[in-house]
């Protein structure tokens, strides 16, 4: 059973042990568990219904609270405290494009609000309901079969609410791979990854969302909107790049078709460490350059690189690790990379021996498969820390942008300090850090984490996480980031995107969305303030 206020499977647990919190409590002081609210009294909360009868339609409250809200961390304020405040009047789960189309028209005529989901992994507001409107959430996770399978253009078509785990298996049946693997992969779906322009882990190899998604059908309130494939095409702009990023502004896709490549024959990830950030940052930036077949680069900054090593762990052996690392240059400041090669075996080692050889003049110390190993082991499980955080009264947030080279360092810093200044105004730490966890070679994503204490209520962590995330989102903007670099707008950053795009490109989103949509029921406030 998926956890109704909090982070996947109620029967897998990720514990922080006794030495995990006590490194917590020294950085930033002990945390005070909350106490949760029950779901029955939570279900008490949710408002009556306001939707006429529908055939796809539950209104039941245990349903309509259980796909109200995503993973950001006011949602989960509001679950855990059981402050629920708007849900969903109601929870449709189509079957077929005929069944979306049905629910588009109802909701025309009906004036309600359709907001589309999938997996409920957004943390950045994608599914709140909106204000003064009946709403209903389209869960789309029952439409999610491999429909077509064209081995010879590589070509995969699914129903849009396919789920990661479900993709991948029935595409490795056949000996292929779609290769996204965001750390919500477990939960998200097809359908949100294209919305949201989704990056996964290995997307050095495989690309990002945007590279793979070829063509689709959208049902649009003005009719149904096909997207044919194409290995290219110079006729006009890409209408594909309407989808990409719309977060459900224009309508609901309901089937995609990806590129796919075959399963690799071979993958490892390797661990280097490196004496300090300049070196590192100096060698990944190279590597990057360099055009290598690689499949991943994840960089850790010296905070970030502690905390891993803090949390690991058989101390004996970490013990053991950090002398090695120390008599070779790699002290109290020193970086992790992890390097990722997928594919023919023979071709993956020849990628992974240049990129050593690039790290080599940066003092970097190559300590080979085993952290890598274990971090692929353990990279869709790290998630769930927030429950256990939580449990033992941390919060733990993240924001995330990507800049040009020059900036790279300069946003990191700028994002750490506007946190700890935030914080400090409560009287209040936070331990931050930051990786860059997808290499470029124009530039970075710079994605940074604040773990800090609860305050023990509804409404003080609520202005907690407000002026932490206003903070961090300003450093972002005044230093020439975006908003996002994978996790898409909703309604948390949508304050921030005129930033980005200026007044005449907000005003042609805005004639885009009134055109496909002009009674404006497709996941009203999200994009667009």
């Amino acid at each position: 059973m998926k956890r109704w206020n909090g982070w996947g499977d109620e029967s897998v647990e990720f514990a922080l042990d006794a030495e995990a919190l006590a490194f917590l409590r020294q950085r930033i002081g002990a945390g005070w568990p909350v106490e949760d609210a029950e779901f029955g009294r939570a279900c008490a909360q949710v408002a009556e219904s306001r939707l006429p009868p529908h055939r796809l339609i539950d209104t039941s409250s245990a349903v309509r609270l259980r796909n109200a809200l995503g993973q950001s961390l006011p949602d989960w304020l509001r679950l855990r405290y059981g402050v629920i405040g708007r849900t969903p009047d109601g929870v449709a789960y189509p079957e077929s494009a005929q069944d979306v189309r049905d629910l588009i028209e109802y909701a025309q005529q009906c004036g309600v609000a359709l907001i589309p989901q999938g997996g409920g992994t957004s943390v950045a507001g994608h599914l709140t309901a909106p204000v003064g409107v009946p709403a209903l959430a389209v869960n789309m996770t029952r439409m999610r079969q491999l429909q077509y399978l064209d081995t010879e253009s590589q070509l995969a078509t699914f129903g849009a609410g396919v789920l990661g785990p479900d993709l991948e298996a029935q595409l490795r049946a056949r000996g292929y791979t779609l290769g996204h693997f965001p750390q919500s992969f477990e939960y998200s779906t097809l359908g949100g990854w294209v919305a949201t322009r989704s990056s996964g882990q290995q997307s050095l190899r495989y690309g990002r969302i945007e590279q793979m998604f070829r063509g689709g059908v959208v049902e649009t309130p003005l009719g149904t909107l096909h997207l044919p494939t194409f290995p290219a095409s110079a006729a006009g702009p890409d209408l594909r790049e309407m989808v990409l990023g719309s977060e459900g502004r224009i309508g609901i896709l309901t089937e995609a078709t990806v590129r796919v490549t075959a399963a690799p024959a071979y993958e490892a990830f390797h661990a280097v460490f490196f004496p300090d950030w300049r070196a590192a940052e100096t060698a990944v930036r190279q590597i990057a350059q360099a055009g290598l077949p690689l499949s991943m680069l994840r960089l850790s900054n010296a905070l970030e690189t502690t905390t891993m090593l803090a949390l690991a762990g058989h101390k004996r052996l970490i013990a053991l690790l950090e002398g090695y690392l120390s008599l070779r240059g790699c002290g109290d400041g020193k970086c992790m990379l992890m390097i990722g090669v997928s594919g023919r075996k023979s071709q993956a080692r020849a990628a992974l021996r240049e990129a050593l050889s690039l790290t080599l003049p940066h003092g970097g110390v190559h300590v080979g498969r085993h952290m890598g190993e274990k971090w692929k082991r353990n990279r869709f499980r790290n998630v769930y820390l927030r429950n256990a955080a939580w449990s033992h009264g941390y919060a733990i947030d993240t924001v995330e942008t990507a800049v040009d080279w020059p900036r790279v360092e300069i946003m990191m810093r700028a994002v750490e300090a506007a946190a700890t200044a935030a914080l400090g105004l409560f009287g209040e730490k936070v331990h931050t850090y930051t990786h860059l966890s997808h290499l470029y070679a124009q530039g970075a994503s710079v994605y940074t984490t604040f773990v800090y204490r609860l305050a023990g209520d509804y409404e003080s962590d609520l202005a907690r996480w407000k002026a932490l995330k206003k903070a961090a989102s300003m450093a972002i903007v005044e230093n020439g980031g975006t908003i996002s670099h994978q996790h898409g707008v909703g309604g948390d950053h949508a304050t921030y995107l005129a930033a980005e795009k200026g007044r005449l490109g907000m005003s042609s989103l805005r004639a885009l969305f009134e055109h496909l949509d002009p009674q404006g029921i497709m996941n009203p406030g999200k994009l667009l303030p």
